[in-house]
This record gives structure tokens, sequence and C-alpha cells, in this order.
């Protein structure tokens, strides 16, 4: 039975990486300069290594958020989530997984009356809007610093290719585990509380936690995702939305895991308390509004010509409807999950 509730969500993890964790090698892969195969691999390894190994802290501030204690309460919100994000992929509307969940926690809420902590709820709801101005202010940025070093430095068109191609795999890397980081919370995080997942020890020196095997499934899911329906949702971010030349996609990359780093580094934010000054907060943040507004940027910086604007309107809406629809469809199905089939969604 554990596994069975566990499918959903592993079947979230597999809508992020259809949906939001391809936005780490949209651009590249959109203008040609990385082909989808060497970006899907690149990507599943480094998500799994970011998930494993740094995917605590935005766990934690979502558990707070609303702690879904009982697998059946689990199972709900997260297939509620993955339900919403699977339908608005389907429309091509490149949507926030960590809206999705953050839905699905705050419909679990209202129909068990548990507490919500607002304070939590706060500092996640800013992320939606400070992660795209925050991408758009690196990519602004960056583009300025580049443009001035390559008008300094004599480069050859095909040295200035191979530099590009080079920046994109190691920039994506780097963002790939900086998402799996940041993201793991949005597949497993509603799993944690409930701990379905038992300690493993192997000899006496290695230990293996439940939720860092969680972390693992969840990455593995988000892998598939990359692999079989990522292709769509890369299109629209990276030529839809704004034409991107290779080397502006590599500043997009670079902006955007950036901005995924920094909300998901613990040890940036003891650097900053160390230093007296508040610490960034841990939350899991959308990937797709990072890199929408990092395109953005790139399109100011070149004087705001080209922009699709009402592409951006498009995707605004979705971002609107994601969390209302999925707090919605996680109410009704959690009625039905324990007045029908009598499964238990809050712990006594």
């Amino acid at each position: 039975m554990i596994w069975f509730y566990l499918l959903s969500g592993l079947f979230l993890g597999w809508s992020l990486g259809a949906n939001d964790a391809a936005n780490i090698f949209g651009t590249a892969v959109s203008t040609r300069m990385v082909r989808f195969k060497i970006a899907a691999l690149i990507s599943s390894i480094f998500v799994i290594l970011g998930a494993t190994i740094s995917g605590a802290g935005p766990t934690n501030t979502l558990t707070q958020l609303g702690a879904v204690n009982a697998l059946g309460g689990s199972f709900t919100v997260a297939l509620a989530s993955a339900i919403t994000v699977t339908w608005m992929t389907k429309t091509k509307l490149p949507v926030s997984t960590t809206q999705a969940i953050v839905g699905g926690i705050l419909g679990w809420n209202w129909f068990t009356h548990s507490t919500t902590d607002y304070r939590a709820l706060s500092q996640i709801v800013s992320t939606w809007f400070f992660s795209p101005l925050i991408a758009a202010i690196f990519a602004i940025i960056l583009h300025r610093i580049s443009i001035k070093i390559f008008s300094r430095i004599k480069l050859h068109l095909l040295e200035i290719d191979l530099i590009t191609r080079i920046g994109l795999l190691l920039v994506g890397a780097f963002g790939a585990y900086s998402l799996g980081a940041n993201n793991i919370a949005n597949v497993m995080g509603v799993f944690v509380s409930a701990a379905p997942v038992k300690d493993l020890q192997l000899g006496s020196l290695i230990h293996i936690s439940g939720t860092r095997q969680l972390f693992f499934l969840g990455a593995l899911a988000i892998s598939v995702g990359i692999y079989t329906y990522s292709r769509k949702v890369m299109l629209t971010v990276g030529n839809e939305l704004y034409k991107l030349t290779p080397f502006s996609a590599l500043i997009a990359v670079l902006s955007v895991s950036l901005v995924l780093f920094i909300f998901a580094s613990h040890q940036l934010s003891v650097i900053l308390i160390s230093l007296g000054l508040p610490p960034i907060p841990l939350v899991p943040i959308s990937s797709t509004q990072a890199v929408i507004g990092a395109v953005i940027g790139i399109g100011l910086a070149k004087g705001g010509k080209g922009i699709h604007y009402p592409v951006i309107g498009k995707v605004i809406l979705g971002w609107v409807i994601t969390p209302i629809a999925t707090a919605l469809l996680c109410f009704i199905m959690l009625f039905f999950v324990q007045n029908v089939f009598e499964i238990q969604v809050m712990a006594p």
C-alpha cells in the first residue's frame, strides 16, 4: 500500500520533469546549441544529485505551510497537483509545480480544518513575484557585462560558438542541481510528515534516511518526465516568448540557475546570518517563472522589441488558475477519498 500511495508523488515528479525541469535546458535546446538527449541526460543526473544532497531546506518550509500527516492525504494532495500540472502542460502552458502543490496543501488544510502557517505562505507566494524579477535583473546585468567583455576580446565565430556550447552544458548542470535541491520539495514534501519510508542502515557506516530515499525516488520520476514529455514546453519558453540567440540562451540559463541556487542554499543563508544580514528563505520556487523572467530580462536589455506580450499574458493566466484549480480539485478529491473509499486523510 505504501508504494500505491507514493504513485501520486511519482506522477507529480513526472509532471514536474515534463513542465518545469526542462526549462533549465529549454533555451539551449530551442536554439539548437544542445541536443535534447544530451540535455535530458545531464538534467537527470544533476537533478538527482541536487535532490538527494540539498533538498531538505525548501521541504521544511513547505511542511510548515501544512503538515499533511496521513498517507491518504499526501496521496490526494500530490495527485490533485499532478493532474492540474498535466492538464496545463497539455495546453502548452508553462505553469508552476510550486503553485500547484501549494494549492493542494491549502485544499488539504481547508478540508481538514488545519491551521495554515501564513508566514510560510507569504514567504512562498512572495517568490512568485520576486523570482522572475530577480532572474530578469540577473539577465540584464549579465548580458551587459558579457557584451563589454566580448567587445574587448576578439574571438573567431567558431571560438564563440564553442564557448557558448560548453557554457550552456556547464551552467545547465549547475541549474539542474539547483532545481533538484529546490523543487524536490514540490514532489515529495507532502509525504515527509507521513514518513512512509523507514530509514535504511547498510552496515555500520552507511545510514540513509527515509526522507533522502523519498527524494531519490522523486528525482527519478522527474528524470522520466524530462525524457518523455518536455519538448513542448521547451519550445514555448524558448521560442514563443522571445527569440533567443545561442549566447542569450546561455545568459538566460545562468540567470535561472542563480535564482534557484539562492533559494535552495542553506550555506548561503548561514553566510548572510554571520554577516548580520537577513537570511534568504529556503522555499521551493518555480523554474518556469524564473526562466520567463530571465527571457524577458534579455528582451529588455536588447531594447524591449520582439517580446511577445500576449504569450506573457497567457502564461500569467496559467499562474493564477493553477493554485486555485488545485485547491478546489484537492478538496473535492479528499471528500471522495475519505467518505467513499474510507481512507484516512488526516492522522488523529
